[in-house]
């Protein structure tokens, strides 16, 4: 196989692979058996408007049922990595969100159930994400106008993760649970997860818990450090609480969770101990010829580790036909308590510190002259503090509100869509050298959905949407080691606009499927972390602004070969680069080009798949960057699903990295420090009663 692929090459591979689906266009497709289902059929709870998937004009990602079960990992960045046009951040085992397009951190807004997860994860990506994917029913990942109800900043999209934790239906036969146990070999974990519903008359009770034990994971063949990564272990606890009234007309439930988790800094060194800023140089012992840091006199000390708790309560109503001319009123509410320490030699080095609460409530209009569509207010607010050796974040509170719309319009084969978003906020800073920050911004968007033969959709969506700084962009002030890192904020820093336009080409059902989409986006004063200089491990940042364009396509091509196999060609590809000016044009950690194909095959109450794909090497980088190579990835998962009398099982092997290669992800800021897992087998089993 080649080991350069053209993203040139990309796009017509994808677009000869819809051409045949494309000539068919004429005659209404027959759904073979062993079709898959249709995409219409999966409903978007993140869409405002409770599409189905192959309503939106813009992409959707929906994983969910057994397909989740199969592709759930540790973090939520593993979890939905491959899926087309989304990668993650991978930051050893413990710490790992999704890159969407290219962006991440707060342009990647993530949702339990509508309402955002207050924890660190945005602050900086060795900070875990405060979701249990084993715990989750459907995530979902949006783009486009119905993203405009989650926050302008999510240019890069939503991600929403559903759960049961708080029931909205009450069981059958008054009981409902289930039961799943896994392992793996590359880290030797063992994970195991368990769910009860109850419920009687008008009350239901869920509660629900996770323990994990994952030690140091293996790499691929060749890596210079050993075959293990030091210091990339995962210890997880999670339980949750839940309580609903439920009605013929809604619902009201409140649920308490609460997340404990110890995972290890891989990579975390003392390049940073003899260094510091002198203008924008920055000046350590091993700059410009000077002796090099002696590690010695930190040989046999453990690997810094975080020890993360995480207290949440969550709010989740809904009402039918609330007053007249209303269809539904909805309600989503959180507190979060989050704090974790960073834990080196014993001793707390930096203590973290956030409470938060989220909370917004949409009323979903009657249909009127054609239109349907959905109107909401939300508040949230941040109190953050950071404590210690590496507190390189001011203590900050952070008051945020806005308005929205979003709205839809059906005429024959059209479907158009629009949303509207005003927010404002104000960042008061515990520091008296530094000024308090208010910003404003409006986005909007528009989209449309053609339905142009049976089971086909085009969709095309125009979006300008504002991103309001954050707090670590404005105030950042110090060392972080685990990024090796002194980073400088930007309190002149003002609101980024997106200019996007994406579109969209989907055939929903018939022996040919497929989504493929293009996009080009264009940030006005897109706010980045720019690297002033650079010695050994460690790097001089400052958030900086200046315009940048992203363009990319990605998709895949399912063709059903039979009754039994079909074949699946999928790939995705992003060029990020800053205007024309002094210094670099590329962006830092954008990942690197992908293609690949899937067959898979389905035989009574056995499935199975075989992958491979190809991730280029990344040679577009930015200043002080260093080139990421290449590598292929082959893949194996097996399943059966049956039933033990009324029992419903799954049993599921999967098999990843095959070929155990040495692979480095581009994305992840500790690439040659944690490098991606080598060969790992995967064994698991659910039973659901």
């Amino acid at each position: 196989m080649p080991h350069s692929i053209h993203p040139l090459s990309l796009a017509v591979m994808l677009a000869l692979a819809t051409q045949a689906g494309l000539a068919l266009a004429a005659e209404p497709p027959q759904a073979p058996v062993g079709a898959e289902a249709e995409l219409s059929a999966i409903t978007v709870s993140a869409s405002a408007l409770a599409l189905g998937s192959g309503d939106m004009a813009s992409p959707v990602n929906v994983v969910e049922g057994e397909d989740l079960v199969r592709r759930r990992e540790a973090t939520l960045g593993a979890t939905l990595e491959r899926e087309p046009g989304i990668t993650a951040t991978h930051f050893g085992a413990g710490a790992s969100r999704p890159v969407i397009r290219g962006m991440d951190s707060a342009r990647v807004k993530l949702l339990s159930d509508g309402a955002e997860v207050m924890d660190a994860s945005t602050v900086s990506p060795d900070h875990a994400v405060a979701l249990e994917p084993m715990l989750a029913r459907q995530v979902e990942v949006v783009r486009g106008p119905s993203a405009l109800a989650y926050g302008g900043g999510a240019i890069g999209g939503v991600v929403n993760v559903l759960d049961n934790k708080i029931p909205t239906v009450l069981p059958r036969n008054g009981l409902e649970g289930s039961v799943e146990l896994r392992g793996n070999t590359a880290a030797n974990e063992m994970a195991g997860a368990v769910e009860l519903t109850a419920g009687s008359g008008n009350v239901a009770v869920h509660v629900e818990g996770l323990k994990r034990d994952a030690r140091d994971y293996r790499v691929g063949d060749g890596w210079a450090e050993g075959r293990r990564v030091e210091g990339s272990f995962n210890e997880t606890e999670t339980g949750s609480l839940g309580l609903s009234w439920i009605g013929d007309r809604g619902y009201l439930g409140l649920a308490y969770t609460q997340q404990r988790s110890d995972y290890g800094l891989p990579g975390h060194g003392h390049a940073l101990e003899d260094c510091h800023a002198h203008g924008d140089r920055l000046h350590c012992g091993t700059h410009e010829g000077e002796d090099d840091h002696d590690d010695a006199e930190h040989a046999g000390e453990a690997r810094p580790f975080v020890k993360l708790d995480s207290k949440r309560w969550d709010l989740r109503g809904e009402y039918l036909e609330p007053f007249a001319g209303f269809a539904s009123l909805r309600v989503r509410a959180s507190h979060t308590d989050y704090g974790h320490d960073e834990i080196e030699d014993g001793v707390v080095g930096t203590r973290f510190r956030s409470q938060a609460h989220d909370a917004r409530v949409e009323l979903e209009h009657s249909p009127l002259g054609g239109f349907r569509g959905v109107f909401g207010v939300q508040s949230s607010a941040r109190d953050f503090s950071a404590v210690g050796d590496e507190a390189y974040v001011q203590p900050t509170l952070t008051n945020k509100h806005a308005l929205y719309l979003v709205e839809e319009f059906r005429t024959g084969a059209w479907r158009l869509e629009a949303g509207l978003r005003h927010e404002w906020q104000h960042i008061d800073v515990d520091a008296a050298a530094l000024p308090d920050r208010s910003h404003r911004g409006t986005s909007a968007s528009v989209g449309a959905v053609w339905n142009f033969a049976p089971q086909y959709a085009l969709g095309v969506s125009l979006s300008r949407a504002q991103r309001l700084p954050t707090a670590e962009e404005l105030y950042a002030d110090g060392p972080h080691a685990a990024t090796g890192t002194i980073e400088r904020g930007n309190p002149d820093l003002k609101p980024e606009a997106s200019h996007n336009l994406d579109l969209s080409l989907k055939k929903l059902a018939g022996e040919t499927t497929f989504s493929v989409a293009a996009f080009h986006n264009k940030v006005s004063d897109y706010i980045y972390a720019r690297t002033l200089d650079a010695a050994e491990d460690a790097q001089l940042i400052e958030y900086t602004q200046r315009d940048a364009t992203f363009t990319g396509i990605e998709g895949q091509v399912r063709q059903q070969l039979n009754p039994m196999f079909g074949l699946t060609l999928f790939g995705d590809y992003v060029r990020a680069r800053l205007s024309a000016g002094d210094g670099d044009r590329d962006l830092p950690r954008i990942p690197a080009q992908r293609l690949g194909l899937r067959l898979d095959g389905k035989w009574q109450g056995w499935r199975g798949e075989v992958e491979w794909y190809r991730v280029n090497r990344q040679h577009d980088v930015a200043a002080f960057e260093s080139e990421t190579a290449g590598h292929n990835m082959l893949n194996l998962g097996v399943s059966y699903s049956g039933r033990y009398q009324q029992t419903p099982y799954l049993f599921y092997v999967k098999a990843s990295n095959l070929g155990d290669e040495l692979a480095y992800s581009h994305t992840s800021f500790i690439k040659n420090a944690a490098p991606l897992t080598g060969r790992n087998l995967t064994t698991g089993i659910r039973v659901s009663f």
